[in-house]
């Protein structure tokens, strides 16, 4: 997923509220970036990242789509598993906002 990037707490608190706000695409993808590395000192949380970037592929991103693509090899069957299933639960919690991205 090329080099390390590192997020400030200034943009991972701006892009859970973009999210929070309304879902589009760049920011459910900000957010897949954002878990994808160093988040927190805690180290890339892959099964968060993956989960937004499937989110994000579903409102048509490409780099998302690609990104999500990349993670699915380096990650268990098991992970990618509960990521699905976090997606899931996200969209059940969030289709009003989905449904006004989707539409946009």
């Amino acid at each position: 997923m090329g080099g390390i990037m590192a997020f400030t707490d200034v943009e991972v608190k701006e892009a859970r509220e973009a999210v929070i706000a309304k879902a589009e695409a760049a920011d459910l993808f900000r957010l897949g970036l954002i878990y994808s590395t160093d988040h927190e000192d805690r180290g890339p949380d892959m099964i968060e990242a993956h989960k937004w970037f499937n989110l994000a592929a579903l409102l048509g991103s490409q780099p998302a789509q690609a990104y999500r693509s990349e993670l699915t090899v380096e990650m268990s069957t098991d992970d990618v598993t509960l990521a699905q299933r976090a997606a899931r639960g996200w969209l059940v919690e969030n289709r009003k906002k989905m449904v006004t991205a989707y539409a946009a």
